[in-house]
């Protein structure tokens, strides 16, 4: 069985050539070449063909988001795994974005950096607990904010009660009977309700319901 061939990518050249010394240990890998920048890993990426680039962000020339692209685009069979020292959501998604199969801090074990090219080579993604982690939290606080800047969460528990019968196409003679108050009562809530939540039709109304998630069907 072939090696895995690796090319590693990082401007701190002695940390570059520790991780190569590490890996080099293990003996289905392979470490085939160093690049110092962004323009230099283009050029080794070509002429080497690595299985996988092990790639820095923060890189003169060219940095690792844009290498990562642009490997990505021109030779789609070479993977990115980016080791680096920023947790910020901003670089993990971006650098997903631009094509990388994984995700790993500076601050992980030789194991796990091991396992990860390992997995990424088969084609599978890996993203070391932190940033996974971080992924989780950025999203839970994102779905909160969405969540709370709906105006769903003006509704009282009764108008909450009467929409959800509104999703049922049902009229407020009916309603009135479900929650025992007088049609009256029921029209003046519906009112409310078009109002507060800027609605404006009964198809207006279930389409909310479906982007909110309150009901589930596939069409309207």
């Amino acid at each position: 069985m072939k090696p895995i061939r690796l090319l590693i990518a990082d401007d701190h050249s002695i940390l570059r050539q520790s991780i190569a010394l590490l890996l080099s240990k293990e003996s289905d890998l392979e470490v085939v070449g160093q690049a110092g920048d962004g323009g230099q890993t283009m050029d080794l990426v070509e002429c080497l063909k690595p299985d996988i680039v092990l790639m820095d962000i923060a890189m003169p020339r060219l940095n690792g988001i844009e290498a990562t692209r642009r490997i990505r685009k021109k030779h789609p069979e070479v993977k990115v795994l980016i080791l680096s020292m920023h947790s910020e959501d901003r670089y993990i998604r971006q650098l997903l974005r631009a094509g990388a199969s994984g995700y790993m801090l500076k601050d992980a074990s030789k194991k796990e950096l091991v396992t990860a090219i390992r997995s990424v080579v088969q084609g599978e993604s890996y993203l070391s607990p932190a940033v996974t982690r971080k992924l989780i939290d950025d999203y839970v606080r994102i779905t909160d904010e969405i969540t709370d800047s709906s105006t769903y969460h003006r509704l009282t528990n009764r108008e909450r009660e009467i929409f959800q019968l509104m999703t049922e196409n049902r009229l407020n003679r009916e309603i009135g009977v479900v929650l025992k108050i007088s049609p009256k009562t029921v029209k003046n809530h519906r009112a409310k309700i078009m109002e507060k939540l800027n609605l404006h039709s009964q198809r207006d109304v279930l389409k909310y319901a479906r982007n909110m998630d309150l009901i589930d069907f596939e069409a309207l």
